[in-house]
């Protein structure tokens, strides 16, 4: 979607904001015909920058350092899903096996 529709729906956040954001790299659309073009996943990451600058009230300087955390978390838990995929799909006294060490840990 065009930025013009971006702040429509984003309704509270200012072109300069939007603009500045991009700039920093906290939001990263993509480029087509020299017109950036958000994604569902770039209106989720508005969202977030925004909360964090105006609910948290987390100074700019500090944006970088939370979205870096909150990546790692949701790159962990994306990894975890897998490992616990991975151990769903192991015979019953495999998983047992898991579940015991897990319990003893």
């Amino acid at each position: 979607m065009r930025e013009s529709e971006v702040l429509q729906i984003i309704s509270d956040v200012r072109r300069v904001e939007l603009r500045r954001w991009v700039d920093q790299g906290w939001v990263l659309p993509e480029t087509r015909s020299g017109e950036l073009w958000y994604r569902e996943i770039d209106i989720a990451r508005l969202r977030l920058v925004r909360e964090i600058r105006r609910d948290m009230a987390i100074a700019e300087e500090g944006v970088p350092t939370v979205l870096s955390l909150m990546d790692q978390v949701y790159g962990l838990r994306k990894e975890l899903r897998r490992l616990a995929e991975a151990v769903d799909a192991q015979p019953g006294q495999v998983k047992k096996a898991i579940a015991e060490h897990l319990r003893e840990g």
